[in-house]
């Protein structure tokens, strides 16, 4: 059974996607109407921008957003998914892909999504951190004997989990994790603590967007990085989404899941291949592949 899954924020490159808007009318379309829908030229900043530039959080998950989905409508026929799943912002690219809703929507959604994230990290200064080498339960457990906002965020592969939270509580976390044998904790280059509580201003925000926009069952489950099962029902795929801004993403466990009920391949939509590297630590013998649009 073959999967396809999405990447999320860090992904991003210059030069994305211009391959695919040089070779396809229907490419070209999508992206001068993403241009329209977000009100400023996405795509010049996408070819031709700077690394900085593309580092904005407003700028930087419509990119990637635009990247997965573009590229997923491109594959057609060929586009045939027993079960899709996308890592945080990817989320939102797999449900588009897998049709639960549109393109204009999809788009709608990460713009606001990544609005109201830059909005509650600049309200709050906050960070993330890699923690790598220890059991999940250690480092849950020293998140838990701070006092102050740090939490796990990010499940990413077995030994390999980031921690979100204020500045202070992460440095705390990550002197503490090295002294039990972390091989390392690096605080990460992001400009707040997402997937953690201080992300409840945002959750709020897009709670609303995403209760107005019209979501349909998508051709296959999705599994949703709040629950780590596949998924689809509309209302359950809504209340999934909105919890996702401020819960942890459980990637790992999600993976295991999809191998667990039968997934034997997986194909990465989008740029970069992160996602591909993640299943490949949880059996290294995993066919994974990128998505490629042939002309």
């Amino acid at each position: 059974m073959k999967a396809y899954v999405f990447p999320g924020q860090g992904a991003q490159f210059i030069g994305m996607g211009k391959d695919l808007f040089e070779s396809s009318a229907r490419a070209k379309e999508l992206f001068n109407r993403a241009n329209e829908i977000l009100g400023f030229d996405i795509t010049e900043i996408m070819f031709n921008g700077t690394d900085e530039q593309l580092k904005e959080t407003k700028v930087t998950q419509p990119a990637i957003f635009l990247h997965s989905v573009i590229l997923a409508d491109l594959l057609g026929e060929e586009f045939k998914p027993t079960m899709v799943a996308g890592h945080s912002l990817g989320e939102i690219s797999a449900l588009v892909a897998s049709k639960s809703m549109n393109f204009e929507d999809g788009l709608k959604l990460v713009s606001k999504r990544a609005l109201a994230m830059q909005k509650a990290c600049e309200a709050q200064p906050s960070t993330m951190a890699a923690i790598i080498g220890l059991e999940d339960k250690q480092i849950e457990d020293v998140c838990a004997s701070i006092d102050g906002v740090v939490v796990a965020a990010n499940y990413n592969c077995p030994g390999q989990l980031v921690i979100s939270g204020s500045i202070a509580a992460i440095d705390e976390a990550c002197e503490k994790l090295t002294e039990i044998g972390a091989r390392r904790a690096l605080k990460l280059p992001v400009g707040g603590a997402f997937h953690s509580p201080l992300m409840e201003p945002a959750r709020a925000e897009l709670a609303e967007a995403i209760a107005s926009t019209e979501f349909k069952t998508p051709i296959c489950p999705i599994y949703q990085n709040v629950t780590a099962n596949g998924v689809t029902d509309p209302e359950a795929i809504k209340e999934n989404l909105i919890a996702q801004l401020t819960a942890p993403v459980k990637w790992t466990q999600t993976m295991q899941q999809m191998i667990a009920d039968g997934c034997d391949s997986v194909v990465e939509v989008g740029p970069g291949k992160v996602l591909q590297g993640l299943f490949k630590k949880i059996d290294r013998t995993f066919a994974t592949e990128s998505a490629v649009y042939s002309v």
